[in-house]
């Protein structure tokens, strides 16, 4: 787990807008804030 602050690590992920990369598309450009949560309506 990263704490609070600390660099994300460089990835590449689909989302609902395509795909991103995240150093490519967004380092030294904007903040980010990076958010993940299972399936609605599933334990945890």
């Amino acid at each position: 787990m990263l704490e609070i602050g600390a660099t994300a690590p460089d990835f590449h992920a689909e989302s609902t807008e395509g795909p991103v990369h995240l150093y490519d598309d967004y380092k030294g450009k904007k903040n980010v804030i990076l958010i993940f949560y299972p399936i609605n309506n599933t334990p945890g």
